[in-house]
């Protein structure tokens, strides 16, 4: 394993895990997504579809790892998902919720991390 695939393959599998577990909260409707996403303003109606975008970033991060052939797909999820989370961090800053803003720019700095790691490998 060279310098850079350590790094690579755990920060990738991290935020995979993350989105994978935030996508399960909202598909599972926990209280804390229902109440955060009422208080930025995203309609309940968006949390299925925004899981399925988490979903897809995890498993295109995940096949990216599989095989170098596949980096390409691992580079487009981390991009996917470093735009999905600016959208949520301008959400929180449209409604003026700044106090959690921590939660989407963790998971937008996984997201970013992995991107970088994905381009330098």
């Amino acid at each position: 394993m060279s310098g850079n695939q350590l790094p690579l393959l755990l920060v990738t599998l991290l935020t995979a895990a993350l989105n994978v577990g935030i996508a399960a909260a909202d598909l599972a409707g926990a209280r804390f997504v229902l109440a955060n996403s009422a208080e930025v303003r995203v309609p309940r109606s968006w949390l299925p579809w925004l899981a399925a975008l988490k979903l897809a970033g995890a498993t295109g991060l995940l096949l990216g790892l599989l095989d170098t052939g596949l980096r390409p797909l691992g580079v487009a999820a981390a991009c996917g998902l470093v735009l999905l989370y600016l959208g949520a961090l301008a959400f929180h800053l449209r409604a003026r919720v700044l106090y959690n803003l921590a939660f989407p720019g963790f998971y937008l700095a996984t997201a970013a991390a992995s991107l970088v790691l994905a381009l330098a490998s």
